[in-house]
């Protein structure tokens, strides 16, 4: 934050990245999503008139599947405490997106390219709701989940103030390795909605202006 206004440039652009994302594992009789709230940062470098690169770190940002089965439950050897409640995986992940991007006008783009995750911590929770109490137990499993996650990201976005504001945008998620250790068609995807916020351009601008005049 302190050195947003000294790395951004005319070529490339830095800022915080913040939103919503809706995921779930394949190989589960669950179809349902978690919701959760991601944030980090982002870098935007421009090469050419449309190309470019976006990159970064989400610091705070989970994956994972909600409302999972009985059978669901089996299958990654966790704690069944009966029928009456919700059990749902939730991992962390510090996720680094590597995408190229395509300008069609100053405002709007898509993208695509890799993206990996490094696990730090997972846990299936069991929920229990009641007119007495809300009871919660997390059974943490990340020794069951494998540490490096990776696939493909593809994304679109429109940026505000004729390309120069914040950019609102929408990424889609498939991971291509197997989330769970020994599991086989395990693989995180993710619906992500997404605002990036520029640090320091605004600064820069009007710093410029002042000293023209």
């Amino acid at each position: 934050l302190l050195l947003g206004d000294k790395l951004n440039s005319e070529n490339l652009q830095f800022g915080i990245e913040g939103g919503l994302n809706w995921s779930n594992i394949s190989g589960f009789k669950s179809k349902a999503y978690a919701q959760s709230f991601n944030m980090g940062f982002y870098f935007d470098f421009k090469f050419k008139k449309r190309w470019g690169l976006n990159t970064g770190l989400l610091v705070k940002s989970q994956l994972g599947t909600k409302n999972l089965s009985q059978a669901d439950i089996e299958k990654i050897s966790s704690v069944y405490y009966g029928s009456d409640g919700s059990y749902n995986q939730v991992i962390d992940y510090f996720i680094v997106p590597v995408l190229a991007k395509y300008r069609f006008t100053k405002s709007i783009y898509v993208e695509a390219g890799p993206q990996g995750g490094l696990m730090y911590n997972a846990w299936v929770e069991y929920n229990l709701k009641s007119d007495q109490s809300d009871n919660r137990i997390r059974n943490y499993n990340e020794d069951q989940i494998n540490r490096i996650d990776a696939g493909f990201t593809i994304g679109t976005g429109y940026v505000l103030l004729g390309g120069k504001g914040f950019t609102l945008g929408v990424k889609y998620y498939q991971g291509l390795v197997n989330t769970y250790k020994g599991n086989s068609s395990t693989q995180n995807r993710s619906f992500f909605v997404k605002m990036n916020i520029p640090i320091g351009v605004g600064d820069k601008k009007e710093n410029t202006n002042t000293q023209n005049k």
